[in-house]
């Protein structure tokens, strides 16, 4: 009897061996891995039977915040091997209308993170910011507000010059034979304003109500000419203000004792050593400079304070010689 009880107990001992063994191996069999993804982190975790999403995250104590992101959906249920990605929301500012409005995202288009600060983007309208495909945590974005406005302006049509050969005049010298008359234009403007501040104008349509009258302007041609019955060639002549000087105790640009026929120049405007004809003065090089001298000035030495004087101030017509 005793022998029968004791093979009895080892046959049920065994047999409640036997089914913790395949309860053990069922509830590893039944449990699926997943893995979830967050801040950059790999978590390995599993669940029973028909679990869900929100139940991974829970038992991995993983809070999600108003507008953090997670696929699949919490609702979602688990298979084996899933990936859990969780993306947490950042906050962005939007400037736009004078207000700063800050939003907190998870990473979408520019264009939405704009909408989400609930402005309305125009189809004109322009975004300064990175450039990114999708907006990044503490990023900036400007909405530029693009309006446009067309006018109608009457302007003034500015008149051209006509070049024409004078062979009575010398070369370097010009004389207007007829002036010029502006015209008048009606233009059709655009005129863009970013954020109410005008920005570019452009014309997309010109009618002309008066056309312009070109000025002519005859150019002397002649590059030799008489005085006292020598013929002296010359590059070119042009009217010049005149004044005289006379001694000061110093030497004169070019290192010279100053002499008659020495005069000063803008070496910009005539170079030093230049060989001139003064009308009034006679023939001259140019030898010297002065501090008052500059442009189309120059100043002659004479040998006498009195003759300065006398001369005074009057414009002459200068040859630059060959």
């Amino acid at each position: 009897m005793n022998l029968a009880w004791s093979r009895r107990g080892i046959y049920i001992l065994v047999g409640l061996v036997t089914v913790g063994v395949l309860f053990i191996s069922l509830f590893f069999a039944l449990q699926k891995p997943v893995s979830v993804i967050i801040d950059g982190k790999l978590i390995k975790s599993s669940v029973l039977f028909t679990g869900t999403v929100g139940d991974v995250l829970a038992k991995n104590h993983i809070k999600l915040g108003q507008m953090d992101k997670v696929e699949p959906g919490i609702d979602a249920g688990v298979k084996k091997n899933m990936k859990i990605i969780v993306t947490r929301a950042f906050k962005v500012k939007v400037l736009a209308d004078g207000q700063v409005k800050t939003i907190y995202t998870t990473p979408v288009s520019v264009k939405e993170a704009v909408e989400l600060a609930g402005f309305e983007m125009g189809e004109k309208d322009m975004i300064k910011t990175l450039a990114t495909a999708k907006v990044r945590p503490n990023q900036e974005i400007e909405l530029i507000r693009v309006t446009e406005q067309e006018l109608t302006i009457e302007e003034p049509l500015p008149f051209g010059v006509e070049r024409v050969d004078d062979p009575t005049l010398e070369r370097g010298l010009t004389k207007t034979v007829k002036a010029g008359k502006n015209g008048v234009a009606r233009n059709k403007v655009r005129i863009t304003f970013y954020n109410g501040q005008e920005g570019k104008r452009e014309v997309i349509g010109t009618e002309v109500l008066v056309p312009p009258e070109n000025k002519i302007l005859a150019m002397g041609s002649i590059t030799a000419v008489s005085r006292g019955g020598e013929r002296m060639n010359f590059r070119e002549a042009r009217y010049m203000q005149a004044t005289a000087y006379t001694y000061t105790g110093y030497r004169t640009a070019t290192g010279l004792n100053p002499a008659v026929g020495m005069v000063a120049v803008d070496p910009r405007v005539i170079p030093l050593g230049t060989r001139l004809y003064v009308e009034g003065y006679g023939y001259a090089r140019a030898a010297d400079t002065g501090g008052a001298v500059k442009g189309d000035k120059i100043d002659l030495f004479m040998e006498e304070y009195k003759q300065c004087i006398n001369w005074g101030r009057r414009v002459v017509k200068v040859y630059i010689l060959e």
